[in-house]
């Protein structure tokens, strides 16, 4: 990116930020404690460092001094909870150093301008430059015709919805690996009121595993049954595509009301606004705004919260904040369930046996279970034969080839454990000398390169390691390789190995 579009950006950015922090200017309190609020202020930078002073410290508004206690605004309840909790100390004890007369910090809650509907428009470039935010140039001949959001409410008909009829809850086939997730999305949906802990709902998993299903189960739901609560859909793209379009047609307010006028907000595949700080903002003030009215937020995510990559601490700790479910892979009871309930749809006749085939043979996700099935009955109605294992595995030879080649952290591990001539068992112990570290090191390593877990659930394949412990294996061994030619020569076999 060039500078111009640099600089560009950055002004955007900060614009946002100040149209978003922005809050009703207080009463005029007297200058020594406006005074000593900015020392207080600096040393609590000081104290906590930038990023957390500029999430939780920085939107504090001196109020006054009285009586020895000090007064403080925060826009939101959500917010004065978490400062009170975190840092109601740390203010007392900056606001001691500065002034030994003061006993107490009141902080208490005054909404943010836009919530007293005040314009605020920020300073964007005319549409027609295409401005740069996130780094994706705006075109909007192209995003008009895009549509961008499904809202459900007593006044939508089912062509404005676009919601996938298929995914609702009848048609969730429930297993050990998803009933916890099941089970808390159904509670959204039939609840009129946020259940206590569960706001948000973060749903994770890995591709294919049913999120989006629920999703659009839970919204389906409370149009049928109760067509009054608003709800928003969309995905974590089109939320940001409708940010950059609200700057570039200087009607920010019109977003924030819409996004902050619903019941229910849900967000799929939250990960997509990874490094788009702008968007990031917003999401952040807009989750701040439904929370503090009570009203319930839904997340999906490939990863959990405290995983995601390139989303600011602040958002991560607002997604965590409530019930987070992992929704675990499949297991191959609920694959054949999956397939069962599939084939009744389907009015389809196939033979148990090749049910419970694809059940053992195609083990990634549900999204290429079905799409296996599909194939299998499709061929089968075209060209007029039978089915069973014979044709099932000529039609799918392709498919489970690849299913066939996929490794497991297992099959790592005792791969790894023979070569080096350890004990299995150490793979996951808690030994750390070098014997047993290294090699154990080289199956984590392995098993990032060659699986699509995620850095927990490969550290959970390890006894229970933490995500970092992970992260700095792969990192210490891929140094390794670069150094030490004997470590890259047995890397390399034991990949080849396990590849064949």
């Amino acid at each position: 990116m060039n500078a111009q579009a640099l600089a560009k950006r950055d002004a955007v950015g900060e614009t946002v930020e100040e149209a978003i922090s922005h809050t009703i200017p207080s009463p005029a309190a007297p200058i020594s404690g406006n005074s000593q609020w900015e020392k207080v202020a600096g040393r609590l930078r000081a104290q906590f460092g930038e990023a957390t002073f500029r999430s939780w410290l920085k939107p504090i508004e001196f109020s006054g001094l009285r009586s020895g206690t000090v007064s403080l605004a925060v826009p939101t309840r959500f917010m004065r909870e978490w400062v009170q909790t975190h840092y109601q100390d740390a203010l007392l004890r900056a606001w001691q150093t500065e002034d030994a007369t003061v006993r107490a910090v009141d902080v208490f809650v005054k909404p943010a301008a836009f919530d007293k509907g005040r314009q605020i428009t920020p300073n964007v470039p005319p549409s027609s430059s295409a401005p740069m935010v996130e780094d994706i140039p705006v075109q909007p001949a192209t995003y008009a015709s895009r549509p961008a959001i499904h809202v459900v409410d007593a006044a939508d008909t089912p062509s404005s919805i676009q919601l996938d009829p298929r995914f609702t809850f009848d048609n969730f086939v429930v297993g050990k690996p998803n009933e916890l997730a099941y089970a808390a999305a159904r509670r959204v949906a039939e609840s009129n009121s946020v259940s206590p802990g569960g706001n948000p709902l973060f749903l994770y998993g890995g591709v294919g595993l049913g999120k989006t299903h629920l999703m659009h189960a839970i919204a389906q739901h409370i149009r049928v049954t109760n067509p009054r609560r608003r709800v928003l859909y969309l995905s974590a793209e089109k939320f940001m595509y409708e940010f950059i379009r609200s700057l570039r047609d200087k009607n920010t307010m019109e977003f924030k009301e819409q996004f902050r006028s619903v019941d229910v907000l849900m967000v799929d595949d939250v990960q997509f606004i990874s490094g788009k700080d702008s968007t990031q903002e917003e999401f952040f003030h807009t989750f701040n705004a439904l929370v503090d009215q009570n009203k319930q937020v839904v997340i999906s995510g490939d990863r959990s919260p405290s995983d995601l990559d390139g989303i600011e601490e602040r958002v991560r700790s607002r997604l965590g904040w409530g019930l987070v479910v992992d929704v675990h892979a499949t297991t191959y009871e609920l694959r054949l369930g999956i397939l069962q309930s599939k084939v009744e749809k389907l009015g389809a006749s196939v033979p148990r046996e090749v049910l419970e085939f694809l059940a053992h043979r195609i083990t990634s996700n549900v999204r290429e279970l079905e799409g296996a099935l599909n194939r299998v009955v499709a061929h089968s109605t075209l060209v007029g034969h039978g089915i069973d294992l014979e044709s099932t595995g000529h039609v799918l030879r392709d498919l489970i080839r690849a299913n066939d080649r996929k490794v497991t952290v297992e099959d790592i591990q005792r791969k790894v454990a023979e070569h080096f001539n350890i004990k299995l068992a150490d793979m996951y112990s808690a030994r750390r000398s070098r014997m047993v570290a290294r090699p154990r090191q080289v199956a984590m390593f392995l098993a990032k390169r060659l699986t699509t877990l995620s850095l927990p659930e490969i550290g959970r394949k390890f006894g229970g390691k933490d995500h970092t412990t992970v992260m700095h294996a792969v990192k210490r061994i891929e140094e390794l390789c670069l150094e030490d030619p004997h470590i890259r020569e047995d890397v390399d076999l034991l990949e080849r190995l396990m590849q064949s």
